[in-house]
């Protein structure tokens, strides 16, 4: 359903930039949804040519974060989706409380987006706090921005699990950092100069090297357990090791030709399964093209010629 809406707002409203938060499915654990490998790729080859935009979360990360960082050890849907909503609410701040920067959707995405495919970006956020640790500890605790923006370039706090690539030099194509709370704007450029000196985040060689950062207001009505909190917003190359994932799982099911005869039923799949092979063409040019995105010779990368 979320597939065919999103095909049909982009072709009512082709002027419109259209964003998604996609969680993709646990790759870890066997799912109960025995056709889920399928499914992942149909949708990602509409998330690919229909959004402008998608925040990337995925279960696994998710579950890993409520364990590891809220010691959660058996997360609810009503607490992993509490962690989307703080960094939907995160990333959309500088809109409802506009400043001269930063204050609309295009301005937002547009310098995380490069070119039009490579629109998948990572989602990180910290400090993050449990429920129980808000009703049990009123005190507001120190932070300042050099130790969240540090945090914001660690694993642990990502929501998207990437697997190490070791045959590809993966590096971050853009940054953009949400920071807010009590934040003096000289605390901003020694903190971007600190990462720069420790060399915390590797760039593209083809493009600029930097962190943008986008200051703003806390919402009134909410409590904040912290000074400073901030919400990463990162383009990075090795986000394709996830799409790399659902491609090995669909490509395990359709060798064995499994379940599908759920899908022959429905009208788009009666004649022939073109669809898939479609889908699968798609996500794995995407894939290609992020791995390029690592490489100098990117500028003069296209699909055809390409031999990674």
């Amino acid at each position: 359903m979320g597939s065919y809406i999103l095909e049909h707002l982009s072709d009512r409203f082709p002027k419109k930039l259209v964003q998604t938060y996609s969680v993709f499915p646990n790759l870890d654990e066997i799912s109960d949804v025995v056709v889920q490998p399928y499914n992942s790729l149909l949708t990602l080859k509409r998330l690919t040519e229909s959004a402008d935009c998608v925040m990337v979360l995925d279960n696994t990360a998710l579950n890993r974060i409520a364990s590891d960082r809220l010691h959660i050890q058996n997360p609810s849907f009503a607490q992993i989706n509490t962690l989307v909503s703080t960094i939907m609410s995160a990333s959309t701040a500088t809109l409802r409380y506009p400043s001269y920067m930063n204050n609309d959707l295009i301005s937002l995405v547009a310098p995380l987006i490069p070119t039009p495919r490579l629109h998948f970006l990572m989602t990180g956020y910290t400090p993050l706090t449990a429920d129980h640790e808000l009703n049990t500890a009123p005190k507001i605790r120190k932070t300042t921005v050099l130790d969240v923006m540090q945090r914001l370039l660690q694993p642990k706090n990502m929501m998207v699990s990437l697997s190490p690539d070791r045959a590809n030099q993966h590096c971050y194509i853009s940054i953009l950092n949400i920071i807010q709370g009590e934040v003096d704007p000289s605390q901003v450029h020694k903190s971007l100069q600190r990462i720069r000196e420790r060399k915390l985040a590797s760039f593209i060689p083809w493009g600029p090297a930097s962190i943008q950062v986008a200051l703003s207001r806390r919402s009134p009505y909410v409590h904040a357990s912290h000074k400073v909190s901030g919400l990463l917003l990162a383009n990075h190359t090795n986000i394709c090791s996830l799409f790399d994932r659902c491609l090995q799982q669909f490509d395990k099911l359709r060798k064995r030709e499994a379940f599908l005869e759920v899908f022959r039923k429905e009208p788009m799949f009666k004649e022939s399964l073109e669809e898939f092979d479609e889908s699968r063409a798609v996500v794995d040019e995407l894939v290609k093209e992020y791995q390029a995105a690592a490489t100098p010779d990117y500028v003069h990368w296209n699909p055809e010629s390409s031999s990674i």
